[in-house]
């Protein structure tokens, strides 16, 4: 169904609201410029005097949504004070974006699984990467965790499992999981964790010979 023709936004904004819809729920490949044209109401001319390409189309969709995810990530960190918050606002934003009724995926792994190495959808993918490991790396870095890269990346493998998996089984249960599974490794990363325990607490050492069976006999 075509845009209707009361419609007076500029052909940009048109075809970029088209593409977003027809490609997130159809795929970047699978939908043709015809379609993507018919849906926004706009000559076909508009696409490439504006775009370029169906490449460059696909490039500005995932811009957007990038735009749209990190702001919505940036206003929910704003609501904490504290890293340990911020970090976890990550997971608050996941289990209410996996919740939605539109919910098909991940756009960014959607477009780059269907495209080549050096495609725009690939490049704007690993753009996203590189955005949340930084994100991530700087509040683990706030935190005091010792291996801040190492934490982010942690944090972005349960973030992405959440979303993989959300896909296969609707509903925030994955999402939710993942979020408790962070708190779990944040907390275990803070400075905290590591203090020495106090007097009468047991030595690591015997913590471990305890937990396997060996205990001290004499």
């Amino acid at each position: 169904m075509s845009t209707r023709a009361s419609d007076t936004r500029p052909p940009r904004d048109r075809l970029l609201d088209a593409a977003s819809e027809l490609f997130y729920q159809h795929g970047v490949h699978t939908v043709g410029i015809d379609t993507i044209i018919e849906r926004a109401g706009v000559a076909k001319a508009s696409l490439y005097s504006t775009f370029g390409s169906k490449e460059e189309l696909v490039r500005a969709y995932l811009e957007a949504r990038h735009a749209s995810r990190r702001a919505a990530v940036l206003a929910e960190m704003e609501l904490h004070d504290d890293p340990r918050g911020k970090l976890l606002a990550v997971f608050d934003v996941l289990v209410t974006t996996v919740n939605q009724p539109e919910f098909r995926g991940c756009a960014f792994a959607n477009a780059s699984a269907e495209s080549e190495p050096d495609s725009a959808a690939t490049e704007v993918t690993r753009k996203v990467r590189r955005w949340l490991l930084g994100a991530m790396g700087e509040q683990a870095t706030a935190l005091g965790a010792a291996d801040p890269a190492g934490l982010a990346r942690q944090l972005t493998l349960l973030y992405d499992g959440a979303l993989a998996q959300s896909r296969l089984e609707r509903g925030p249960a994955a999402a939710t999981a993942a979020k408790a599974a962070a708190q779990v490794l944040i907390d275990g990363a803070s400075p905290a964790a590591r203090k020495p325990p106090g007097p009468g607490h047991p030595r690591m050492g015997d913590d471990v010979r305890l937990a396997s069976g060996h205990a001290y006999q004499r």
